[in-house]
């Protein structure tokens, strides 16, 4: 299969903690990959480093064979980089609808103001239907503040995939989410990406979500990978079960 990211001694410090120690790795396209680990352990440094949030002391990193090591944000959410965060990134007092306009004005470069709105005939039907792929059609004209947290997550999930990336980053999709919500969120999100074929990571606390939806699980440790590899081999590795999973061996 083709790699589309690839990281070659990838190292970043805070002080004396090590979030990426000579991180070397590739991520082949279509997978669904999970990341797990102990707090402290480089899991969102990961992340912020691959979306342009931190950048690298040393190391490279290439997204679909280019070198895009210490580009901007929205740099590389132009090349096809997109990511949601633990806690949602929404306005609030605007409507479901109103959010994913903007989300398409930005996927399309558009710096709005009041002469230029957002609301044409066009741009609406547009929305809808990227709001339709996660099951907020019905909802669309109430205010994103009125959602519960299940749905503030899979909201800022959908803003995030209508910038079409190829490679979408999700830090931890269902933190502080109810155990009713996390099967449904996870089940639509899923759905939208096996459609679509996006190569997606996501950060997860959650081992069973992990197990149930992620083709191959990397372990975080120190900054380090402690484990690579199908979720059953991964969760059998003794030091997993020690070390991540607080099991006894």
């Amino acid at each position: 299969m083709t790699v589309i990211l690839e990281t070659r001694d990838v190292t970043r410090s805070f002080g004396a903690v090590k979030a990426a120690d000579r991180l070397s790795l590739q991520l082949e396209e279509g997978q669904v990959i999970g990341i797990v680990g102990p707090n402290g352990s480089g899991k969102t440094t990961f992340v912020n480093i691959v979306t342009g949030y931190v950048k690298p002391e040393q190391g490279r990193i290439l997204f679909k064979g280019a070198d895009v090591t210490g580009l901007k944000p929205r740099q590389l959410t132009g090349l096809g980089i997109a990511r949601s965060f633990q806690i949602p990134q929404l306005y609030a007092r605007l409507s479901i609808l109103e959010n994913m306009l903007i989300a398409l004005a930005i996927r399309a470069g558009r710096h709005w103001q009041f002469w230029q709105p957002l609301k044409t005939r066009q741009r609406i039907d547009e929305a809808l239907r990227a709001l339709g792929a996660f099951g907020f059609e019905d909802g669309a004209q109430q205010a994103a503040s009125t959602l519960p947290e299940g749905g503030r997550k899979l909201l800022d999930i959908a803003l995030s995939f209508a910038l079409q990336p190829t490679l979408l980053l999700l830090d931890e999709p269902t933190s502080g989410v109810s155990a009713d919500e996390k099967l449904g969120l996870m089940e639509t999100l899923m759905a939208v990406v096996k459609d679509s074929g996006t190569t997606t990571i996501f950060v997860e606390h959650d081992m069973d979500v992990v197990a149930r939806y992620a083709d191959r699980v990397l372990v975080f440790a120190e900054g380090s990978i402690l484990a690579d590899g199908r979720p059953d081999e991964v969760f059998a590795n003794p030091a997993v079960r020690e070390h991540v999973l607080g099991e006894g061996v």
